[in-house]
């Protein structure tokens, strides 16, 4: 087998000139880090705002919502765990929601967020999406998958991560200088 540089493929530019190619790769994640932090915020502060949400049971209420997937969810011991405290099953799903929307849209954090937000979906895929069939029509599973390149990537631009990289750099440049 022979191993050789092909040319046809994207090699970035040790000069610093990039082109739209290399700005659209840069930013490619942006939209999803966008889209990702923008509805982790809202499930979170439905959640939180919505008062049937956060009881252990009645109509809309987590407790009930546990219940009623029990019986079909992939890991049973997971929702036996949440019906042990429905209420703060809820809140701390609630709360975690809105820490990972907010660190994934500001970037803060954004590795950490993104984990945090696989492992949310995950749960949710597990318990709550497990029955659906065909298993597409859940969209837990398809928010884990979206997930992955951020754990992967973070945040490298436009985010809060990117201007604390920035700032430390600098420092360490100046104190390099005796400055």
């Amino acid at each position: 087998m022979t191993h050789s540089t092909r040319s046809d493929t994207h090699t970035p530019y040790l000069d610093g000139d990039r082109g739209l190619r290399d700005t659209a790769t840069r930013y490619a994640l942006l939209p999803l880090r966008i889209f990702l932090g923008v509805t982790f915020i809202y499930a979170g502060l439905d959640k939180l705002t919505d008062s049937a949400f956060l009881k252990s049971g009645g109509s809309g209420s987590i407790g009930d919502t546990m219940r009623a997937v029990h019986d079909s969810a992939a890991i049973p011991a997971l929702v036996d765990l949440a019906l042990k405290n429905p209420v703060g099953f809820g809140t701390a799903i609630a709360i975690g929601e809105l820490a990972v929307g907010l660190g994934t849209f500001f970037g803060l954090l954004a590795r950490l967020a993104a984990l945090g937000g696989a492992l949310i979906s995950l749960s949710l895929w597990l318990t709550v999406s497990w029955a659906n069939s065909p298993y597409y029509y859940g969209n837990d599973l398809a928010y884990l998958m979206a997930w992955l390149p951020l754990v992967l990537a973070g945040a490298p631009y436009l985010s809060l991560d990117a201007m604390l990289r920035a700032r430390r750099r600098h420092r360490s440049a100046r104190s390099s200088l005796g400055l």
